[in-house]
Formats: structure tokens, C-alpha cells, sequence
């Protein structure tokens, strides 16, 4: 039996992991952004039966007393899955929406990983780090480039982290969900359009919004990455990186190998 931490579990593929973890056997705290997400879960919780291995809390990483009191938490592995998207084309975005993205998916998240780590190094506990880093991390994608760029940025965090703790026998793997029918690709994307203006920016709307549906047609079952979620991080050995499904990891070497032999128009 594992005690984790996951944060973002009060919607989509965290809250369900968290759920399945408990199921697996595990003690879990579940922290979501805000108190009425608390509210609801509990609810939740305690109808399926699972408030004897649910703690549900409030962990908004942006909160700095909501990060301090994870220090009296007790876990033994942290699942560092809270994070959020701002949308549309990087040549057009407001710079400030994209510093709010990395403020959250990178920072933020960044400074709750260290002090968990501070904390595990002075009790000198063997705990496990799971990023939950994305497909986006390793290519990109129509609309997408700042989220994607955030999740770029978790990627170098987490293969730092992964060669500097291991002496202190704190491990680190990335979990890379391909595009999912949670509802959070598509609400993301939906935020294009509270900035982009056809009599402001050179790209149209109708455009950019054909451009997402293309993308958001070809979504998973989330269950799927759920129940891999949940043996990932269950599991006492693993793969440093976990993309899932297949289909999406082959993807991603065909996009990484094709762009070693890309050329661009000369002028």
C-alpha cells in the first residue's frame, strides 16, 4: 500500500485516478483547486464507500498556505498533476497568458515539488515523484504551442530532477496522457476566443476554430488512461516515461525523427 498525493484531482483524469488508486488499495489525499470541489468530492467519496482511504483537501499550488501545509501531510508519494491551458496562435497570444500557463503548469508546481523534496530528504524517505507532463511535452500542436511549451518545460524539471535525487533514492517518471475526452482539451481551447479578435489579430476565427476541431475529433475514453494511470503509479518499478496510449507514443517519435531531416522554404 502506497500514501500519495495527487493535486488537480477535482476533475478529469486526476480525479478518477484518485479514485482508482483508493480502489487498488491505496491511501490517497486528493487536492483539488477549490473548496466547492472539496465539497463535492467528499460527497463522492463517501457514497462509493472509499472515505476510509480518500482524504480529500484543498491544494491550490498558486495558495502559498495551501502549499505550506502540505509539510504536515503524510505521503510517500507525490503525483504532481494540477495544471491549466491558455489557447490560440503563439504568434497572436497575449504574453500574459502565457506567463498565467507557465505560472501554474511550471512554477508553481516547481516550488511545491521542492519543498516535498526538502521534506523527504530531512526525514530521508525513498518517495516517488510522478509529473504528469503530456503528449504536448514532446511535440506540439495546432493552437496549442503555450501549453505545449509548458509542458516542454516540465520535462527538463522532471530529467533534472530524476539524475539529481537519485542519490538521495527519491525516483522520478513523467506520465504523457495523449488527448482525452475529459472536457479539458476542449475547454482550453475555448479560451482562444476570449482574445482572439478578426478585427485585431491577422488570424481569423472561423480558421482557428476549424484547426481545433480537427484536433478535438480524435479524442480516447479516458477510463483508459486512468486505469493505466492508477497501475503507473501503483507499481513499486516503472519506466522513467509513460506515454499512453501506443498509438500516441509512436506518433510522437515519428514527429521528433521527421523533424531531424525538415527543411524550410528558402526566400
Amino acid at each position: 500500500m502506497k500514501k500519495i498525493l495527487i493535486t488537480g484531482a477535482g476533475t478529469g483524469l486526476g480525479r478518477g485516478t484518485a479514485i482508482g488508486l483508493a480502489r487498488a488499495g491505496h491511501r490517497v489525499i486528493a487536492a483539488t483547486e477549490l473548496w466547492s470541489q472539496v465539497s463535492e468530492l467528499r460527497r463522492h467519496v463517501e457514497d462509493l464507500g472509499l472515505q476510509d482511504r480518500v482524504t480529500v483537501d484543498k491544494l491550490d499550488v498558486l495558495d502559498a498556505r495551501d502549499i505550506a501545509a502540505v509539510g504536515d501531510w503524510d505521503f510517500d508519494t507525490f503525483v504532481s498533476n494540477a495544471g491549466i491551458g491558455e489557447c490560440g496562435p503563439m504568434a497572436e497570444i497575449p504574453v500574459d497568458l502565457v506567463r498565467r500557463t507557465f505560472e501554474t503548469n511550471v512554477f508553481a508546481n516547481l516550488e511545491l515539488t521542492q519543498r516535498i523534496v526538502r521534506k523527504w530528504v530531512d526525514a530521508g524517505t525513498a518517495g516517488r515523484i510522478l509529473i504528469v507532463s503530456s503528449m504536448g511535452g514532446m511535440l506540439t500542436a495546432f493552437g496549442l504551442g503555450a501549453y505545449c511549451a509548458s509542458k516542454h518545460a516540465l520535462e527538463a524539471i522532471a530529467a533534472s530532477l530524476r539524475d539529481e535525487l537519485a542519490p538521495n533514492g527519491i525516483t522520478v517518471q513523467t506520465i504523457n496522457p495523449g488527448a482525452y475526452r475529459t472536457g479539458f482539451n476542449d475547454r482550453i481551447a475555448d479560451t482562444t476566443f476570449r482574445w482572439l479578435d478578426d478585427t485585431v489579430n491577422f488570424n481569423r476565427t472561423k480558421d482557428v476554430k476549424a484547426g481545433f476541431a480537427e484536433i478535438l475529433a480524435d479524442q480516447y475514453d479516458p477510463q483508459d488512461m486512468i486505469d493505466k494511470m492508477v497501475e503507473i503509479i501503483g507499481a513499486d518499478r516503472g519506466k522513467y516515461r509513460n506515454v499512453w496510449p501506443p498509438a500516441t507514443e509512436e506518433l510522437i517519435k515519428q514527429v521528433q525523427e521527421a523533424a531531424w531531416t525538415r527543411t524550410v522554404p528558402t526566400t
